[in-house]
């Protein structure tokens, strides 16, 4: 089985006023029903108030982060699946729930993870 990234960065969701906690209930929807099929592994959301740091292999930290990164936000689901269609299948399912296309990768097999 494959772990797959789920992402998106949270400029995208584009929700009218007043729907924010349907989007809310039909996100959890989808969290609860992936736990229940057993494809669960990790999701949240950054944290967007607390801004990042860099720390260094001798323990310095430094504000701030790569340049690549530095709008790194958003909701993230990592999910462990047979295929990657059933990933493709899954992130459609969080697409409509969240009201947003999301962005599908795998990463590498690690035997130890």
């Amino acid at each position: 089985m494959t772990k797959y990234l789920i992402s998106f960065p949270s400029g995208e969701m584009d929700i009218p006023d007043g729907e924010f906690q349907a989007v809310v209930d039909a996100s959890h929807a989808v969290v609860r029903e992936a736990k229940e099929a057993g494809v669960w592994v990790f999701g949240g959301g950054i944290d967007e108030s607390i801004p990042p740091v860099m720390v260094a292999a001798d323990g310095t930290v430094t504000p701030g982060t790569y340049p690549q990164t530095q709008r790194l936000e958003g909701g993230y689901t990592v999910l462990e699946l047979p295929s990657y269609d059933a990933a493709l299948k899954w992130a459609a399912k969080i697409a409509a729930s969240c009201r947003c296309a999301q962005e599908v990768r795998a990463f590498q097999h690690d035997p130890e993870s």
